[in-house]
């Protein structure tokens, strides 16, 4: 009788434990409904925070089988809209209002987390052991380590899903607990379809060549004076400051000497006649308030109409994004 009790037991025991929820069921069930899917489009609103400043976008991410994908962004600070897209032949970050693109041969998205885009969500929460979940009102929340190779200060993330685990919000933190970057999901529809050019960068030209054809001729900018960075490593200093200006260049370039000297470059940033696209051997980086293009000792790209391009042989890819960062807050107070 003793031996059929405990046996009872036992079953009951292991009947509750296959119906518990636990982390590695809900890692299951997100990776299924995003593997499963053979396109998505997702919209949604992301944040990124930068000391006292906060820099608002508007996304919407469109992806197809396999490895197609277009990111628009749109900064809700100044308008100023642009796309990531990837294709067979390769990644590009598109300005529409200058009539130009970065070209990469690169790894993106694989190669580093993306808080928007949903593969590398699944990534970050599959390989990372150290998972936790967490159920609170009927909702689940998974937190996760990050990878950010060239932002060593984010360590880890928060994903929140409703109880049919629908991502609803991504939060990244930096080792300090401080929120650094938010996406909260409006929608995800997992069957949206794609015609066969959608992800070709000549559908993309054409688009631009079409809404330009609508606008007013737009205005040649120039750069009235030189915006010098907030954040400047220890014991490197501004040697000079150069001038360039004729008909077709208003230019200005700043010269920093020291332990950590480096050269910025400012330029009005002015709309090609022709659409221009300019190689880049490195990845797409999203600043605060723009997506830059990132090389082994450079950093190139578009805020507040102007062109920057910082380069060093002595300066890690964090201490570049640092220095973009501060000019971001200078430009923004102007």
């Amino acid at each position: 009788m003793k031996k059929i009790f405990a046996l009872g037991i036992c079953i009951i025991l292991l009947t509750c434990s296959c119906g518990k929820f636990d982390i590695n069921k809900a890692k299951e069930e997100f990776k299924d409904k995003v593997t499963s899917s053979k396109g998505y489009e997702l919209k949604g609103n992301m944040e990124i925070y930068n000391n006292e400043d906060t820099f608002k976008y508007d996304i919407v991410v469109n992806y197809k089988k396999d490895d197609n994908y277009k990111v628009s962004m749109i900064n809700k600070n100044n308008n100023h809209e642009q796309i990531i897209l990837k294709n067979d032949e390769s990644v590009y970050v598109v300005t529409p209002s200058l009539n130009k693109s970065f070209k990469f041969e690169s790894e993106w998205p694989d190669n580093s987390s993306q808080s928007y885009i949903l593969s590398s969500l699944v990534n970050d929460v599959v390989n990372d052991e150290s998972a936790t979940l967490k159920e609170k009102n009927g909702k689940y929340e998974i937190t996760a380590k990050v990878n950010y190779p060239h932002n060593q200060a984010l360590v880890n993330q928060k994903l929140y899903f409703d109880k049919d685990m629908n991502l609803e919000q991504v939060i990244v933190y930096d080792n300090n607990k401080n929120e650094k970057i938010k996406v909260k999901i409006k929608s995800i529809d997992y069957k949206a379809k794609y015609k066969d050019d959608y992800f070709e960068l000549n559908t993309l030209i054409d688009e631009n060549k079409n809404n330009e054809d609508e606008k007013q001729e737009k205005e040649t900018m120039s750069l009235d004076e030189a915006i010098y960075p907030l954040y400047v490593p220890a014991n490197t200093f501004l040697k000079s400051e150069d001038k360039v200006e004729d008909e077709q260049t208003d230019r200005t370039i700043l010269t920093f000497n020291g332990d950590k000297s480096f050269i910025l470059v400012e330029e009005a940033a002015n709309a090609s006649k022709e659409f221009e696209i300019i190689p880049v051997n490195g990845d797409p980086l999203i600043l605060s308030d723009s997506v830059a293009a990132l090389s082994d000792n450079s950093l190139s790209w578009t805020a507040n109409n102007i062109d920057y391009y910082l380069t060093s042989s002595n300066l890690s890819s964090d201490e570049l994004m640092t220095i973009a960062e501060s000019m971001g807050n200078v430009a923004l107070e102007k």
